[in-house]
């Protein structure tokens, strides 16, 4: 799967060098044998985050853009939207957003879901708040948050120290962290499609296999 992944994120257009970042073993050597490049990192991280500031932390590149290994079928035109957004300029007297993400359309079944994480914007684009439960109160009309992320690369070693925040920890979402601390992540809404299987349960694997067996992929 994380191959998939991997070789997904290579076909985005504006990308330098895709790594990949764990601490397995297992996955550096399967990464390896397939011809992509893996980062080992300190096994004692406790985020996805951290694993990625670590690495970042060795790079030069302006922006850093986390592909999480559990979108095997990631479209390339996802890592293009999330640096399209966190490249646009600021709105009037806005400080400009530090990090990038993605939303789409809500599907049938995904408001009960805790797994699926909803996101609001404001006017701008920017996220106001990312929820397990759908939001706001009385009616939905939240988006299904995307777990890619564009960050700049000063922001995210600055993120990797900051402390866990209390809506952080009830919601279990470290993005909430950026918002808690006054920062603003621009929101890129894309287009819902089969595609949008991030795996989280045995079931989301299941759809995921069905998908490729029948596209043949």
């Amino acid at each position: 799967m994380v191959v998939r992944v991997w070789q997904q994120a290579t076909k985005s257009r504006g990308v330098g060098e895709v790594l990949v970042a764990t601490d397995d073993e297992q996955i550096r050597d399967v990464v390896t044998r397939a011809g992509g490049r893996a980062v080992m990192t300190d096994p004692t991280h406790a985020s996805g985050t951290d694993r990625v500031a670590e690495v970042a932390a060795t790079l030069q590149s302006e922006v850093i853009v986390n592909v999480q290994g559990d979108l095997p079928l990631l479209d390339p035109s996802w890592v293009e939207a999330a640096l399209a957004a966190l490249a646009e300029p600021a709105i009037g007297n806005e400080s400009p957003a530090v990090m990038s993400t993605l939303a789409t359309a809500m599907a049938a079944g995904d408001e009960e879901r805790s797994q699926v994480v909803k996101v609001v914007c404001d006017r701008n684009g920017h996220a106001l708040y990312f929820s397990r439960q759908a939001i706001p109160f009385g009616t939905a009309a939240c988006h299904k948050h995307i777990g890619l992320y564009a960050y700049r690369r000063e922001f995210l070693r600055k993120f990797a120290t900051l402390a866990p925040t209390p809506l952080e920890r009830s919601e279990k979402l470290e993005q909430l962290r950026v918002l808690e601390h006054g920062q603003k992540i621009r929101v890129a809404i894309v287009d819902s499609t089969e595609a949008m299987v991030e795996v989280d349960t045995q079931d989301d694997l299941d759809r995921v296999r069905a998908l490729l067996g029948s596209s043949g992929g």
